[in-house]
């Protein structure tokens, strides 16, 4: 089994850069109130500081407090996740993931028909 990338985001860590994401550069306590789930504030320090070892984060000095703001954007990261999952699961074919989503009913063959559709449209480009 291949060995999963070493920065690839955790589902924690993914919570975190989504609040960071959608409200820009936060504070500490910005993040924790940004959190579906309630976790004390250590927790959210100790996991900003991991997401700017791993070059997701970086950090400023604003007063007291670091302010931390994304290196990477939402789409840069769908990606990365995307081909990791491809990568592991499917042994890099994307094929094999439509034809599992397929299988699992998760997608429909008219749903497909309408995807690929659009992309005639866009000529490819997505």
């Amino acid at each position: 089994m291949g060995k999963r990338e070493k920065n690839a985001l955790t589902k924690l860590e993914l919570q975190i850069m989504q609040v960071i994401w959608k409200r820009g550069p936060s504070n500490v306590s910005s993040v924790q109130e940004g959190l579906e789930q309630s976790l004390a504030y250590t927790t959210v320090q100790t996991m900003l500081n991991i997401l700017e070892r791993k070059g997701k984060l970086k950090r400023e000095l604003r007063g007291r407090a670091f302010e931390y703001s994304a290196t990477v954007t939402e789409a840069k990261a769908l990606g990365h996740a995307v081909k990791d999952l491809v990568d592991r699961m499917f042994g890099g074919s994307s094929e094999d993931l439509v034809m599992s989503l397929i299988k699992s009913r998760q997608i429909d063959a008219k749903k497909v028909a309408e995807l690929s559709k659009r992309l005639e449209e866009k000529g490819g480009d997505v």
